[in-house]
C-alpha cells in the first residue's frame, strides 16, 4: 500500500518556483514515485491562482504554467471534495481555534479526519497540526 499524505499549497509551489524550493519540498515530491498525496477541494483553485499572479508579475512564463499544470496533472495527487456545509461551519471554527486561514484550516481538517500526516512549509499551519497531534510528514520514512 502506498504511503498516503496531506500536502498543502506551500509545498507545491516551491516545485514550480526553484527559489522557493528546498529538500523538504523536493523530499515529498520524491515520495510521490512510490506514495499518494490527498488535497482539499479548493487546491486546484489555490493553485491556479498563485501561477496567474506569478505570470502577470512576469515571474513566470505562459509556457512553463501550463508545463507545470501538465506535471501536476501526471502525480499521483487526488482532490479530496468536500461539502459548502462543512467549509461554513467546521473548517472556519477550525481556523478561528487556530488562527489560521480558512485554506489552510482546510488541509489540517483533511489530515485530522483521514488521520494522516501533513507536508507543510507553512509555520502556523505546522505549528497547528502539532497542536492537534497531526504529524508531520517524512520522506523519509516514505522511502522506506
Amino acid at each position: 500500500m502506498p504511503t498516503r499524505f496531506v500536502v498543502d499549497t506551500s509545498v507545491v509551489m516551491a516545485w514550480c518556483f526553484r527559489d522557493a524550493g528546498n529538500r523538504y519540498a523536493d523530499a515529498v515530491l520524491e515520495s510521490l514515485e512510490t506514495g499518494e498525496a490527498l488535497v482539499h477541494a479548493i487546491w486546484p483553485l489555490e493553485v491556479g491562482n498563485v501561477l496567474l499572479v506569478a505570470e502577470r508579475k512576469k515571474r513566470l512564463s505562459e509556457a512553463s504554467l501550463v508545463r507545470f499544470l501538465a506535471l501536476l496533472r501526471n502525480l499521483p495527487i487526488t482532490v479530496e471534495q468536500e461539502t459548502p456545509d462543512r467549509m461554513l461551519t467546521e473548517i472556519v471554527s477550525l481556523a478561528r481555534t487556530h488562527h489560521l486561514s480558512t485554506y489552510d484550516a482546510s488541509y489540517l481538517d483533511l489530515a485530522m479526519r483521514l488521520g494522516l500526516p501533513i507536508a507543510t512549509q507553512d509555520a502556523l499551519l505546522a505549528k497547528a497540526a502539532k497542536t492537534c497531534r497531526v504529524p508531520a510528514f517524512d520522506p523519509a520514512s516514505a522511502q522506506g
